[in-house]
């Protein structure tokens, strides 16, 4: 993959930054497309138990949730990851005590756990407006089949909710790549890292130039295969 990426590079840019950048930028792309994916399908495990948290009848949970969803959602991404990295990082003795200073003191585990946490909250909502937009009657038909409401939610209720969900997801994922670039501002050497890394040591500025196309490249990538899929999915509900 780092080898197709460096060739198609190398259309494009000028062949001296290329010499001397061209791999790590290809090695910047690998690196957001792991902090992206891994912290998305973290977030939307923890995001489907905030989601029943915040329809729960218990309070004490459903109050939990509530907070815990308005305050990622309520303040800065860059806040919360500064917050993680420089925060809970300066605590070191704490987490030497603990076994878990090998985890905040490494930007890119804070990063991951910021992302992750961000992405929970805005994806918790997401899940829960597709939970309620299932009608009540198909409730009403499973209970009168006699399914438990265990089997109910998993047989029933999320597949459907998972269609309503896509689209949101979708542009939750987008949203999430372009945000990736604050990682490079804790030292992670994404697309954005490297180039800034670059900048710093060119000044030419046509390594954010195609630092831009790489994101781009990404969007349109999601964008199609997310169509693909609404298409495959839906395919019994179109005319």
């Amino acid at each position: 993959m780092s080898e197709w990426i460096y060739q198609a590079l190398s259309l494009v840019l000028d062949q001296e930054l290329l010499a001397r950048y061209g791999a790590r930028m290809a090695t910047g792309l690998v690196v957001t497309i792991k902090l992206v994916a891994l912290s998305y399908f973290l977030g939307m495990a923890l995001a489907q138990l905030l989601a029943l948290g915040r329809l729960s009848r218990i309070k004490p949970v459903q109050m939990f949730c509530r907070g815990y969803i308005y305050f990622f959602r309520g303040s800065p991404l860059l806040g919360q990851l500064f917050l993680l990295y420089y925060g809970l990082g300066s605590l070191r003795e704490f987490w030497q005590e603990v076994g878990l200073w090998w985890f905040f003191r490494d930007a890119w585990y804070c990063s991951v756990l910021a992302f992750t946490l961000n992405t929970a909250a805005y994806q918790a909502e997401i899940f829960r407006g597709s939970l309620l937009a299932i009608p009540k009657g198909q409730f009403e038909a499973a209970q009168a089949l006699g399914l438990s409401r265990f089997t109910t939610l998993r047989k029933v209720v999320l597949p459907q909710s998972m269609l309503v969900a896509l689209g949101p997801l979708g542009n939750e994922l987008i949203l999430m790549i372009k945000a990736s670039a604050i990682a490079s501002l804790v030292t992670v050497y994404d697309v954005m890292g490297v180039a800034r890394l670059a900048y710093s040591r060119t000044f030419d500025f046509e390594i954010y130039l195609w630092a831009a196309v790489l994101y781009l490249l990404m969007v349109e990538i999601i964008r199609r295969s997310l169509l693909a899929i609404e298409a495959r999915l839906s395919r019994h509900i179109r005319p």
